[in-house]
């Protein structure tokens, strides 16, 4: 009987929080570096990065990518919920306190990627750095 009570109190409280909008994640850090990018599919599968500001490929990202490529799927299925196309470029921004995230300005919303692993948030942290490929023929 005490567990049950305590249990309820429990989902009471968490309840009165979320319900009381108070924000329940820490301030961000201020940015380190930010990174513009776009993000576009290819006929082989392949997902292009983009550099938002130079419109130069920096990294073609091949084969699964799982986590990358479901990151990728939930914003752009915010911008579908509101009409808006793939054109907005996202902010990838890296923080003072080795945070990274995902932003889209388009919408509003963002994925924090330390919370999905280091291994996860390195596959994004590498596009804060990357070179554009050379064009063909360079």
């Amino acid at each position: 009987m005490a567990l049950a009570a305590l249990v309820l109190v429990s989902i009471a409280g968490v309840a009165a929080v979320r319900l009381s909008g108070v924000e329940i994640r820490s301030p961000d850090a201020g940015p380190v570096s930010t990174r513009s990018l776009r993000f576009e599919d290819r006929s082989d599968g392949s997902v292009a990065v983009i550099d938002g500001r130079t419109g130069q490929e920096i990294e073609r990202v091949q084969g699964e990518a799982g986590f990358l490529r479901g990151a990728l799927r939930a914003l752009a299925r915010e911008r579908r919920m509101r009409d808006l196309g793939p054109e907005a470029a996202f902010e990838l921004i890296g923080r003072a306190d080795g945070r990274l995230t995902l932003s889209d300005p388009a919408t509003g919303q963002r994925i924090d990627l330390e919370s999905f692993g280091p291994t996860n948030a390195g596959t994004f942290a590498r596009l804060l750095t990357v070179s554009p490929h050379p064009a063909p023929g360079r």
